[in-house]
């Protein structure tokens, strides 16, 4: 499947990622596999222990990709490079999409480009940051 498949907005060109995956298909892939939209859902139990907001909100996933034999690939990027949960992050959503039916593997790889900002969190992710305290 190619970026554009994967709802990836690619107009920055072929496997550059210009942001948050923000149009999931809701049609699977095959018979008994999850869409995109389902397996974005079950990333949303997925939080950075620092930030109180979900990964999805949060506009850290930049692709997902769901093969015929149920392998899930996700591309996401952290807040930052030096991000010290990484490896907690990463094993959450390895977690949260295997709980999905289907599902035989899920490989989480992290792009820092184009690098996270606060204008990738979706509406929900702001208001979210902005009971919390946070201005955005």
């Amino acid at each position: 499947m190619n970026d554009a498949e994967m709802g990836v907005d690619t107009s920055a060109g072929e496997g550059v990622y210009s942001g948050a995956l923000t149009n999931p298909s809701t049609e699977p892939v095959a018979e008994g596999l999850p869409s995109q939209a389902q397996v974005l859902e079950a990333l949303k139990v997925v939080k950075d222990p620092e930030i109180p907001v979900n990964v999805v909100d949060l506009g850290l996933i930049y692709g997902v990709d769901v093969t015929p034999a149920g392998n899930v690939e996700i591309t996401m990027t952290l807040t930052s490079v030096g991000c010290p949960v990484q490896d907690l992050i990463r094993a959450d959503a390895e977690m949260a999409v295997m709980r999905l039916d289907g599902i035989n593997q899920v490989e989480v790889e992290f792009v820092w480009s184009p690098p996270w900002a606060p204008d990738k969190m979706s509406d929900d992710g702001k208001r979210q940051m902005r009971m919390f305290g946070f201005n955005v």
